[in-house]
């Protein structure tokens, strides 16, 4: 019998995150906060928009996690000098020193991920995540429709 395919991905989520958890807890970041710090090093002043969609996150979750990098001092928030309704989220030197500390897991949990696929498999797996996600999204739209 074939595992269903929305448990595969939910338990290859979970083991992610715990895998994470285990290397950056002893810097006190949550999986979310790393990901957002290596987020930010990687493509600095992205915007929170921006920053959910690279991380995959809602809105509510980047605004939580950004006001918790900031209380710590590791972001900073500045205006965009191209649209004063939108600010970009940089490293402080202290986030950039913290991303710095743990780039190498972030290197290493991806290399994890798709270690012993073949490029073909790594493109293929991508592709089908990125058509789950889309078929996800039109469902949920249906969703919503007939409610109203």
């Amino acid at each position: 019998m074939q595992e269903y395919l929305g448990l595969l991905i939910a338990a290859a989520r979970s083991r992610i995150k715990q895998v994470v958890l285990a290397q950056v807890a002893q810097f006190g970041l949550a999986p979310q906060q790393f990901w957002m710090l290596t987020a930010l090093r990687e493509m600095p002043g992205m915007s929170q928009a921006d920053l959910a969609e690279r991380v995959r996150a809602d809105a509510p979750t980047v605004s939580r996690t950004l006001g918790a990098l900031l209380e710590r001092g590791l972001v900073r928030s500045d205006p965009d000098p191209e649209d004063r309704r939108r600010s970009r989220v940089f490293l402080t030197a202290a986030g950039e020193q913290l991303a710095s500390e743990v780039a190498a897991v972030a290197a290493d949990v991806r290399a994890a991920v798709v270690d012993g696929m073949s490029a073909a498999e790594e493109a293929a797996v991508r592709r089908g995540l990125k058509r789950i996600l889309d078929n996800l999204d039109r469902y949920a739209a249906r969703v919503r429709g007939r409610r109203s």
